[in-house]
């Protein structure tokens, strides 16, 4: 193996770019030329590589977001696109392919096998931390911290003003950011994909909790189940007391990575380029227990029961404290 090329797909996290900087600096480490992708499979398919050296990569690791910038690509869900990416590699006689994404672009990259020779290496980058294979995925510590310095300031007018706030957050089929900011925050009640959406029992809550002196209550809710908006219409008909809606979006993608997504990136991002130098190839590089391991990239992309089950141990315990 003599060249290797790295990309990111899909939705952009906190951690992508130190996970850029590991790749690099560690191929360059073990003698082989590495190249960056510029806008994942669609910069593939489009020929955008441009080779990159140790200084590529210099004071990236605290910052969000990717230099190699991401996108989703259609194309590549097509044959022709697939072959026009393999004729890419080709081209530029790479060897070994790194591909920083979650559930979709694993799909992409295990079924992209099939039309390329190469070897393939995963490395699990998301906010919804919803991978198989790790514990957790680049980005979603960071995005679980940034959502609740959010709430924790709206926390604050809250109780100022005597309100109800319904706090939407990223997450359309999976609760992880949800019930961890409901958890540490304080949050009245939690909204996610999981659990059923009652809306009369929660309104009876409130007003049992305005009878006890209760004056603030802060639902979180997952932008999977309802919109903000809806839920505090909702509240506000039923119950007759002021609700406020926030959606927190797309800040959750961005920020400074925290010390365990800077930690992550870079452990994931050396394992990578060691496991296309020993032969390995469909599989996605994984953190458990504090250990590296290599997981097939379509057995990282199936349903985590395990994942479920915690969820729904700390929504429980949410809903206990809230009390």
């Amino acid at each position: 193996m003599r060249r290797i090329a790295v990309l990111c797909s899909g939705g952009d996290g906190p951690g992508m770019n130190a996970a850029i900087r590991s790749v690099v600096r560690c191929a360059i480490y073990r003698k082989l030329e590495v190249f960056g992708v510029t806008r994942g499979y669609d910069g593939l398919i489009k020929g955008d590589l441009e080779e990159m050296f140790a200084t590529s990569v210099s004071n990236i690791l605290t910052r969000g977001g990717t230099i190699l910038k991401t996108a989703r690509s259609k194309d590549f869900m097509t044959l022709e696109g697939r072959k026009k990416a393999a004729q890419v590699l080709k081209k530029h006689k790479i060897d070994g392919l790194v591909v920083i994404g979650g559930n979709g672009s694993f799909r992409g990259a295990h079924i992209f096998k099939e039309d390329w020779p190469g070897r393939i290496i995963g490395i699990p980058g998301t906010i919804d931390n919803d991978i198989c294979g790790s514990d957790y995925t680049i980005g979603a510590d960071t995005a679980v911290a940034t959502a609740l310095d959010a709430i924790d300031k709206i926390r604050d007018t809250c109780t100022s003003m005597e309100r109800i706030y319904v706090v939407e957050v990223m997450g359309r089929h999976q609760p992880f950011i949800a019930v961890r900011v409901g958890l540490s925050g304080g949050a009245e009640d939690v909204l996610v994909p999981d659990t059923e959406y009652d809306i009369e029992r929660m309104c009876d809550d409130i007003k049992a909790g305005r009878k006890r002196g209760k004056i603030s209550w802060i639902i979180i809710v997952s932008e999977g189940v309802a919109s903000a908006k809806e839920v505090a219409d909702l509240i506000t008909e039923k119950t007759g007391f002021e609700t406020r809606a926030t959606v927190l979006g797309h800040v959750q993608r961005g920020g400074s990575p925290s010390a365990l997504d800077r930690m992550l990136a870079s452990r994931m991002g050396a394992a990578a380029v060691e496991a296309l130098l020993k032969g390995e190839t469909d599989k996605m590089v994984g953190i458990e227990a504090d250990e590296v391991r290599l997981v097939g990239l379509k057995e990282a992309c199936e349903h985590s029961p395990k994942k479920v089950k915690l969820n729904r141990e700390l929504y429980n315990i949410t809903k206990i404290l809230a009390t």
